[in-house]
């Protein structure tokens, strides 16, 4: 089994194999929390990010960028910011802070879908903030091939303790949508595609040293997993290493998995959703060889952001992951043994389509709602 060692990383120590999973419906809620709202001024917020110095940036997927301190808002000006598509979940999305910038000028990563309605990709872009604009902003990664519509860009980031970065990119979306001969999802179990995997990339947008598939005939050098479908949620827990991404099933079939570089996640041939269209099963629900969820949800919640919490605000909750969820209206907890099996889960109500949760640096949960005047929550604890 490859470990974070092959990666230059200190080594895991190996986990058990998990049985099959079984498909999980909707969990029960929970009490003893409450959300206040940090400001309802952000315009169709997507993701959110903490400078060193307390205050966050905050994606607009139409192409803005905000700056949030003390609840109020500031538009950040962005120069040279390549063409940007907007069609369907297209747009400007995540959003990471270069770990090792303290200031006064800031690296700041984003993701975009980048072309046209008949040609984009999902591209990675870096600009330096100094505290008023975003400028000198250049592309460091181009995804491969193009396609056409406006679904499936994946696009989140986390950053690995080695400093690489990891970036997902979606399949390219739902058939008849096609890219090239091959149906799109198809190409999730193509490693000559970008679409459909996981990439583990230098701060220059380099393929990263010691990617497991990069010496595998015609793989291409940056994929670190693949056979992903639209994973919206991606997480690195600093304690262990771990990397845990919450992804888009088709109709029912939305998982979370624990990713490991070299793996097989089985989309399209490995499924607990259906076709949109003609209602039939999408692959078998496991698959020899390929890696089993350790969650997976019918009916889909529609997995968004995801953070393992380690905060001091909920001790109780140390250790669980959280993940947002758009139809589903609320955050999820996945709790865990001590041999990192899945035990319980349960949901915090919020009432909005939620698109992005993270834990901020006071140790308390955010959550950025999805509508045109996004909501910036914090939850805290209800002792009434």
């Amino acid at each position: 089994m490859l470990t974070l060692a092959c990666l230059g990383a200190t080594a895991l120590p190996a986990l058990p194999a998990l049985a099959q999973v079984q498909a999980s419906g909707e969990p029960p809620a929970i009490k003893g929390w409450r959300a206040e709202t940090v400001t309802a001024a952000l315009p169709q917020a997507w993701a959110m990010a903490w400078l060193p110095d307390g205050r966050m940036l905050v994606t607009g997927k139409e192409g803005t960028l905000h700056l949030v301190a003390a609840g109020k808002v500031q538009d950040v000006p962005l120069e040279g910011l390549p063409k940007l598509m907007t069609s369907g979940q297209g747009g400007l999305l995540d959003i990471a802070i270069h770990p090792a910038d303290k200031g006064p000028n800031i690296r700041v990563y984003l993701t975009m879908a980048n072309g046209s309605n008949s040609e984009n990709r999902t591209i990675l872009v870096q600009g330096v903030f100094d505290g008023k604009k975003l400028g000198g902003i250049k592309t460091l990664f181009t995804a491969s091939p193009s396609k056409s519509g406006g679904q499936h860009f994946g696009s989140r980031l986390a950053w690995m303790a080695d400093g690489t970065l990891l970036m997902s990119i979606g399949d390219g979306g739902n058939p008849p949508q096609r890219v090239g001969n091959m149906l799109a999802r198809d190409q999730a179990q193509y490693l000559g595609s970008h679409n459909g995997s996981l990439l583990r990339l230098t701060a220059e947008g380099k393929p990263a040293p010691g990617n497991p598939l990069a010496t595998r005939a015609g793989a291409l050098p940056e994929i670190w997993s693949y056979g992903h479908r639209n994973i919206q949620g991606l997480t690195v827990d600093a304690a262990s290493g771990r990397v845990y991404a919450s992804e888009h099933g088709p109709r029912g079939g939305d998982e979370i998995n624990r990713i490991e570089g070299g793996k097989n996640y089985g989309w399209p041939l490995q499924s607990f959703g259906a076709d949109y269209s003609t209602r039939e099963p999408i692959g078998k629900t496991s698959v020899p060889g390929m890696v089993d969820p350790l969650v997976a949800w019918v009916p889909s919640p529609a997995p968004s952001g995801l953070v393992l919490y380690t905060g001091s605000a909920f001790p109780q909750w140390r250790g669980s992951l959280f993940s947002g969820s758009l139809a589903g209206m609320d955050l999820r907890r996945i709790v865990f043994d001590g041999n990192g099996k899945v035990v319980r889960q349960e949901k915090l109500d919020i009432g909005k389509r939620v698109r992005d949760v993270r834990q901020g640096p006071d140790g308390h949960l955010y959550v950025l709602t999805d509508e045109d005047k996004s909501a910036l929550l914090r939850i805290v604890p209800d002792k009434s």
